[in-house]
């Protein structure tokens, strides 16, 4: 069985980067991760989730793009999606800044909880650039071969499909957003909501008010940014 063929991707996705997979420095981060392993290391998010983004945005239903930089690092927080946590872990900083820009731009209440799965399956691919990180350590596993991979998923987007949205936050994405073709898509940009940089410009950026304007002037449907209460979550 080939590398492309373990590996568990959803269908058009994998039609569009299994040939990236066979790769050698796919197969070197491969060798790496399961080098790690036996070594003892704990890698989050957990393999069967190492690919959630793409197993809940299948590739025709993308309608925005949230890229962020690698998983959350502590225990019980990864689970595949930027940003996103499990339900009942508290929402990191970050996502609270993001919350509270929702409610400043959309009036929508921040939810209680930090799971981001509705998102997901509305159409908003929620994307790291690196899918896996060492417990505890941050940025771990960068420059081991996801961004080569990740950057290949953006790519497809750009050209296979058109009037995307595409927030990048932070200079980190929007290095990573210099593959994009602002003719084709919109490209919003702002500092990160971390606590560090948020109040420079992303608390007030209006993205997502912005993204839905443009996805209803290009005849598509606007996303709804609203999460359901923790007891009405599909369990994750």
């Amino acid at each position: 069985m080939s590398e492309t063929e373990r590996i568990r991707l959803e269908p058009s996705w994998k039609a569009r980067l299994g040939d990236y997979l066979q790769r050698p420095e796919m197969r070197a981060l491969s060798e790496f991760l399961r080098a790690e392993k036996r070594a003892g290391k704990v890698i989050y998010p957990p393999g069967p989730e190492i690919f959630a983004a793409f197993d809940h945005t299948p590739f025709e239903a993308v309608r925005v793009v949230i890229l962020g930089q690698d998983p959350y690092h502590g225990p019980g927080q990864a689970h595949g999606l930027c940003f996103s946590v499990r339900p009942g872990v508290p929402p990191p900083p970050s996502l609270q800044n993001i919350f509270k820009e929702i409610e400043r731009d959309l009036g929508i209440r921040p939810p209680d909880h930090g799971c981001l799965t509705p998102w997901a399956d509305r159409g908003v691919l929620l994307l790291n650039a690196v899918l896996t990180v060492e417990r505890g350590r941050a940025a771990s596993h960068q420059g081991k071969g996801w961004e080569g991979f990740t950057d290949a998923a953006i790519d497809a987007l750009n050209r296979e499909r058109e009037g995307l949205v595409f927030m990048l936050w932070g200079s980190y994405a929007q290095r990573k957003g210099q593959l994009i073709d602002r003719h084709r898509h919109c490209v919003l940009q702002s500092v990160h909501p971390s606590p560090l940089s948020a109040h420079r410009g992303f608390l007030g950026c209006g993205h997502f008010s912005a993204a839905n304007r443009y996805l209803e002037d290009h005849g598509q449907a606007p996303i709804d940014w609203s999460l359901p209460p923790r007891a009405e979550l599909a369990p994750v």
